[in-house]
């Protein structure tokens, strides 16, 4: 039988060596980290304003984007993703002044659009159409905050993936902006007085010119902005200039009477708490939380009460409630206990709590009245993951979104008095979930903790060892990776790929122990758990090596970069996503700083050494064979700096055994971190990660 054109095209085009750019090593730059030398060759490629770094980043995707062009799987996968994502989607409803709004995408819209309506059950129209504000799609909307009497929108945008939003507002009857312009916010919501003659929002110092997308994001400041006036004259509500690192997130309270200061120190769960009562004008603000000795998340206030969800002496979480009149923590209540599973989110609604917990990372849904009494276990559709449940204590319903990794995101109406949910919005898509099945298995890392794992794959899979493999993780700052679904994951799913989902320590899923069993001093144990997973994959014949990929994005790009590092051998491919490479200078660039909660930093002698070992940047070995690398990152990318995929491709592409496989580096422009990412380019993105899967890995 002769071998098909198109393999023997492939095969050609994967065994011809790639013209990698040259990239200058400038031998004379180190740093002196507590008595160890660390030279820095590729420091040069920090500075994205250089016109030689532009020249770098020309250059070397004159290499890539060729290469993966011409994969002879591209265009077919390109088109079914193209085709799979031309579906309506639509988000979970959510009513403020008399109006009800939600995101609507009718298909293959680069952004979704903003709804309004009246009734529920009648046709909306549309208020906000982000896809008119640029020509390549690349202006996202990133915050919604309709005012309490219905009439004004303050929304937010984002420009080419940057997190830096703009603040507008906008007439909800008429559709018309007014002169509003609010600039230099991230990282804030707007939140609304209860006369709606204003809002308040967070906002940080005007960066200095040339250095919005890489100088460090500090001494965030609270101001009201009144309706009319220039972003000039907004009043100063609160700063601490003694605290530059302090987060402040303000909020009013539904009853109007109080503003809360949510008060993070970088990415550290714990927080403070502060408020200021509005009802008395010049009111100073009230320190209430100011410990830092917990997490804790305001959810509502009858009165002075306040209802807090806490890992106060409860690491898998509880609700507390503190009366402010009274705020002694002798004082204190206990409305929801702890539980063996961990209590992941709360609302109130309708008078009664509706808590949100996670089995092995899988939601489940229970209503509580006021004084913690259960009233009933909410059945939701199946196993997977909920998103809602949001409303205010006179609603008599709410909507939620349910979503596994076979089924579309469907949106539930909830009733509160009955318990009942009724299918709202059911997508359809050209996607047979019934040919897939999902498993949860747990490996056993290097210390003997089980570590959780979904699984997805066709029916009647073969355990032969032969499977090509994409195991996806994240572990860190205490975020949990839960059942969803995604047109680039069916996708896989249908190229006969398996798809194995890690939950890591580092993440949320089992609470805070176990996310500070992945933080520090003790990250490594995230890059065991990943590395475990991967063996318990190749043990029970899912998969081999050579056909095993590993994935991850952010955090978890340096998962993937750490791990491919420190066990080469193990993978046939690795995709590295806006990853966090260079360990010992990640706290220097915007945001950075604040990741030392999970991190540590080179600062500090037993933390350097620590982060040394494992940075993905300084532990690759000349002459060693690395898997097939596709590394993805963006231009605009100012939460994780691109020069972390810069230095790490530079250096892969040196040390890479000159018999390896192809290690590039795809850069996106007009894009940031991910979120807001046009959708044409995501498709783009997601086809050239197939492709190259489907050629390093060899599938059929």
């Amino acid at each position: 039988m002769k071998t098909p054109l198109f393999c023997l095209m492939s095969t050609a085009l994967f065994a011809q060596p790639l013209p990698y750019p040259e990239t200058r090593q400038d031998p004379a730059i180190s740093d002196d980290y507590h008595g160890t030398k660390v030279a820095d060759p590729y420091r040069w490629l920090e500075d994205d304003n250089s016109e030689e770094t532009k020249a770098w980043v020309t250059a070397q995707n004159a290499v890539t984007f060729p290469y993966l062009h011409q994969l002879p799987k591209r265009a077919e996968l390109r088109a079914r993703l193209e085709k799979l994502w031309n579906y309506e989607r639509v988000g979970v409803p959510f009513e403020e002044g008399g109006h009800w709004f939600f995101n609507r995408n009718s298909g293959l819209q680069n952004q979704s659009v903003l709804y309004v309506t009246e009734d529920l059950g009648k046709e909306p129209r549309l208020l906000l159409d982000p896809n008119t504000l640029s020509t390549d799609g690349t202006t996202s909307l990133t915050e919604t905050a309709p005012s309490p009497d219905g009439k004004f929108l303050v929304y937010g945008l984002s420009k080419a993936g940057s997190d830096w939003q703009e603040f507008r507002v906008k007439d909800i009857a008429t559709g018309q902006d007014s002169a509003d312009v609010l600039e230099w916010i991230k990282f804030s919501g707007a939140s609304w007085a209860k006369d709606s003659r204003g809002f308040y929002y967070s906002r940080y110092p005007q960066p200095k010119e040339g250095a919005a997308l890489t100088e460090a994001n500090k001494n965030q400041k609270v101001y009201f902005h009144q309706l009319g006036t220039p972003q000039a004259e907004d009043r100063l509500v609160y700063e601490r200039p003694d605290q530059p690192d302090w987060g402040l997130h303000a909020y009013v309270t539904d009853d109007g009477h109080y503003l809360t200061f949510s008060v993070t120190e970088g990415t550290d769960p714990k927080k403070r708490i502060f408020y200021q009562d509005l009802t008395q004008p010049g009111a100073k603000v009230v320190e209430l939380l100011n410990d830092f000795d917990a997490a804790y998340s305001f959810v509502d206030n009858v009165g002075p009460v306040f209802y807090f969800h806490t890992n106060l002496d409860a690491p898998r979480y509880r609700v507390i409630a503190i009366d402010v009149t009274k705020p002694e923590r002798a004082n204190w209540r206990e409305i929801l206990p702890q539980t063996e599973d961990k209590l992941d989110g709360v609302s109130i609604v309708g008078g009664q709590i509706l808590a949100e917990y996670l089995k092995d990372a899988r939601s489940d849904m229970r209503a509580y009245d006021l004084d913690g009494k259960l009233i009933r276990a909410i059945q939701l559709p199946g196993i997977g993951t909920i998103g809602g449940f949001n409303g205010r204590r006179s609603d008599t319903f709410t909507h939620y979104a349910f979503t596994s990794f076979t089924t579309p995101g469907a949106i539930y109406r909830y009733d509160i008095a009955t318990g009942q949910s009724s299918l709202y919005r059911q997508p359809k898509v050209d996607f047979d979930g019934s040919q897939y099945e999902t498993k949860q298995i747990f490996a056993t890392s290097k210390d003997g903790t089980r570590v959780p794992m979904f699984i997805v794959h066709k029916k009647g899979l073969k355990l032969d060892g032969n499977n090509a493999t994409l195991l996806y993780g994240y572990g860190g700052f205490n975020i949990s990776l839960t059942p969803g679904f995604s047109i680039g994951r069916t996708v896989w799913l249908e190229m006969g790929g398996v798809y194995a989902m890690a939950n890591l320590r580092g993440g949320g899923e089992y609470g805070a122990d176990w996310h500070r069993a992945g933080t520090k001093l003790t990250k490594q144990n995230v890059f065991d758990d990943f590395i475990a997973c991967a063996q318990h994959l190749q043990k029970e014949g899912y998969t081999s090596p050579k056909k095993l990929a590993i994935m991850g994005g952010s955090n978890g790009g340096l998962l993937v970069g750490a791990c491919m590092a420190q066990r080469p051998e193990l993978f046939g491919a690795a995709l590295p996503a806006v990853g966090v490479m260079d360990m010992l200078r990640f706290h220097l660039f915007t945001i950075g700083w604040a990741w030392k909660s999970d991190y540590g930093s080179s600062e500090k002698a037993d933390e350097f050494k620590a982060l040394y070992a494992y940075s993905p940047l300084h532990n690759l070995k000349p002459g060693t064979r690395y898997p097939a690398t596709l590394i993805t990152t963006a231009d605009h990318d100012d939460r994780v700096v691109p020069a972390h995929s810069f230095k790490f491709a530079a250096r892969l592409q040196a040390c890479q055994a000159k018999d390896g496989p192809p290690v590039l580096i795809r850069i996106e422009t007009s894009a940031g971190h991910g979120a807001g990412t046009a959708l044409k380019k995501v498709i783009e993105e997601t086809a050239d990660e197939w492709a190259f899967l489907h050629q390093v890995l060899e599938m059929e």
